[in-house]
């Protein structure tokens, strides 16, 4: 029976960690920080007419863009632990 209680917790252990690490990707994903991703070139040529707004965004389209390979490396990352841990 020792066995068995060992197994439970660490299965509680696990779902534990499991639930931080979705809540800190959730947190992640939601929180946002003001970044500035232009090259230098783009932005002076988008802010010498003086509308800034097509600047603006620009620049949250090129860091849309940026995003979506960290998520899919996450995604993947998260998929190759799982495989890893469902063997032991």
């Amino acid at each position: 029976m020792h066995n068995l209680e060992k197994i439970e917790k660490k299965k509680e252990q696990r779902n534990l960690f499991d639930k931080k690490i979705f809540f800190f990707l959730l947190f992640s994903i939601f929180y946002s920080l003001n970044a500035n991703a232009q090259c230098a070139m783009c932005r002076a040529s988008l802010e010498s007419n003086g509308d800034t707004s097509q600047a603006e965004a620009v620049n949250d389209g090129i860091v849309y863009l940026m995003a979506i390979p960290y998520i899919l490396v996450a995604v993947i990352g998260i998929f190759i632990y799982r495989m890893y841990y469902a063997k032991k």
